[in-house]
């Protein structure tokens, strides 16, 4: 049945509440890039302050920049996802690419035209202002904040105003390395004891009135080494989350390594202080701030809710037949809201990859689907489209196919993480990105995503011991590196299983290193091993976790016994058996570990 209406599509003039923007500088920047191609801005001044821009370094060149787009809480409106596309086509590849830290990323911009970025990204209230450098990055908040049942209360507002106050901040100029915050809803949908400072939101009865507050971590962290954060105080009223911000801040400022740049993160300083004196240290520091504070200093949170307006379409056809592919899809990208009648919709890239054209199109998705009128970004390279109402299902099913946006899998392992490795990464050895689509493209042929005990696994892969992808919380995790068989040398990676993220978070325990192109192979026999070993209530998360903590009585009761039966599959063969085992993913050169110098820092 088809039902015909006025069309009352929300309006385009939907803005966000913050604009981040501010245009001179990108008039600075191309001023500064001028004087730096003229010798009169020196190297590393000149690296300093494109990172504090946002312009992070490409892999063996000095002429082109990657831009990283700052989206504070992952908010995005769909004139911010069209000014994206467009700045992608005129002056970068193409395409875009999503973090694992809710951040945009153009790629391959030659440095003359990163200003020219600036001044789209402007228009559109849009910054990457401390994107990169040693000041605090994008402010994390998780895509389902506001519509999680589980949730006590949105803390959206909360990361937004805390992404402003500190943004162009001075005490966040030159910390002794980067910084991170992230928000979530609850314990099962954030990585809040792996960052900086991680919030979970809280609500306490006190003297008869609930009181909003939250559950703060500090000192968590993945990298070449990471650690799990710890709890600050068993609730953090919400009128402390500023005071408690600016101690943590002020402390890593004053006390963290400037020196030692594999180690000047705050997790080492925690590591090195221990953390009942690090606890202490801050709760004193905070009431310091608290009552030498400005009265004019304060985290201004708006309260004020969005709009939630269903868009009417001319046509409607709510009795229209699901496409081919809807029900497996429905199963694996979407999630049922606590509002009613409303779910949120997942999007599946490709290790974070979307194209220009599908930019536009996503843009007009929002506008036809979604009732609060803007997308969210999220924690695993992927975009949410929230309140989307139950009986609109199909038919942007049928729009996602449309635009190659319909891939099943999003909220399942089949939808690996990837980061952007050797195609654009100076200190990547193995080329991470195109193995996490290989893996994707193989295991959604396998159905994998329909397979209900694999779906609250996920497979993190890095380019290089440092973390980028995640791959310490992953239940299956892979780092790069490159190993040698006589003379002739091939990309592998260091493999971990049992990682995980949520309330019980741990950190995966090393087990084999694997082949690039054995990778593939060896997940398999993975799941294989677990079909065989599995109670009847198990998923791969559960019985991965219980081997790694020698909880498990049959066969397979250790990660040695995983890692013995995997032994035949991690053999090399000589390259003149199998001269493609000795190639990278996306590559038709000899393998090397060649790398640059890394810009995580400034």
């Amino acid at each position: 049945m088809t039902v015909s209406s006025l069309k009352q599509s929300r309006p385009n003039s939907l803005k966000p509440k913050i604009n981040w923007a501010r245009s001179e500088e990108a008039d600075n920047f191309a001023k500064t890039v001028k004087l730096f191609r003229q010798g009169k801005y020196d190297a590393d001044s000149f690296r300093r302050f494109r990172l504090q821009h946002g312009a992070y370094g490409t892999r063996m060149t000095s002429d082109y920049a990657m831009v990283r787009i700052k989206i504070p809480a992952g908010e995005l409106f769909p004139q911010q996802l069209e000014k994206i596309s467009q700045l992608s086509e005129q002056f970068s590849i193409g395409s875009a690419h999503l973090s694992t830290r809710e951040s945009i990323q153009l790629h391959w911009i030659v440095l003359e035209d990163v200003s020219e970025i600036f001044r789209g990204l402007a228009e559109v209230g849009l910054t990457s202002r401390e994107a990169c450098g040693n000041s605090i990055r994008n402010v994390m908040c998780s895509p389902l904040s506001g519509v999680c049942p589980d949730e006590e209360f949105d803390t959206t507002p909360y990361a937004l105003a805390t992404a402003k106050f500190f943004l162009r901040n001075p005490m966040s100029q030159n910390l002794p390395r980067k910084f991170k915050f992230t928000f979530t809803c609850c314990e099962k949908h954030g990585m809040v004891r792996m960052v900086d400072v991680g919030l979970i939101p809280q609500i306490r009865e006190i003297d008869g009135t609930s009181q909003r507050g939250f559950k703060i971590f500090l000192g968590g962290g993945l990298g070449n080494k990471s650690f799990v954060g710890y709890q600050l105080e068993e609730f953090t009223p919400e009128d402390d989350l500023l005071y408690t911000s600016i101690a943590v801040v002020r402390i890593f400022d004053r006390l963290g390594d400037r020196k030692n740049l594999a180690r000047n993160r705050m997790r080492y300083l925690v590591n090195e202080m221990g953390w009942e004196k690090f606890q202490n240290l801050v709760l004193k520091e905070r009431a310091v701030v608290r009552a030498t504070q400005s009265v004019i200093t304060r985290l201004n949170v708006n309260h004020t809710q969005d709009e939630i307006k269903r868009p009417i379409r001319i046509s409607d056809e709510s009795g229209m037949v699901a496409p081919d592919g809807y029900a497996r899809w429905f199963k694996t990208n979407t999630m049922k809201q606590k509002q009613s009648d409303y779910r949120s919709v997942f999007i599946t890239l490709e290790a974070g990859d979307i194209t220009a054209s599908q930019l536009n199109a996503l843009a007009s998705l929002i506008r036809d689907f979604s009732s609060e009128g803007k997308a969210r970004s999220g924690f695993s390279q992927n975009i949410a489209l929230r309140y989307v109402h139950e009986d609109d299902l199909p038919r942007l099913y049928s729009k996602l196919l449309e635009s190659g946006l319909a891939k099943s899998g999003a909220l399942t392992m089949t939808a690996p993480i990837g980061c952007s490795g050797t195609t654009s990464c100076n200190l990547a050895l193995t080329n991470s990105h195109r193995l996490a689509k290989e893996i994707q493209r193989k295991f959604l042929e396998l159905k994998l995503d329909e397979d209900d005990d694999l779906k609250d696994s996920s497979i993190k892969i890095s380019g290089c011991p440092n973390s980028c992808g995640q791959h310490g919380i992953a239940t299956i995790g892979f780092f790069g590196g490159g190993t040698r068989v006589g003379k002739d040398m091939y990309p592998n990676y260091q493999m971990s299983l049992g990682g995980r993220s949520d309330g019980d978070t741990m950190l995966g325990q090393i087990c084999e290193r694997v082949p690039a192109k054995r990778v593939i192979p060896v997940i398999l026999k993975i799941i294989e091993l677990f079909k065989q070993h599995k109670k009847s209530d198990d998923t791969l998360q559960t019985w991965i976790h219980r081997v790694v903590t020698n909880g498990e009585d049959s066969d397979m009761k250790s990660v040695s016994d995983i890692k013995k039966a995997l032994g035949p599959l991690v053999i090399p063969p000589t390259k003149e058996e199998d001269p493609d085992f000795y190639l990278d993913y996306g590559s038709d050169t000899s393998y090397h570990t060649k790398t640059g110098k890394g810009e995580c820092a400034a």
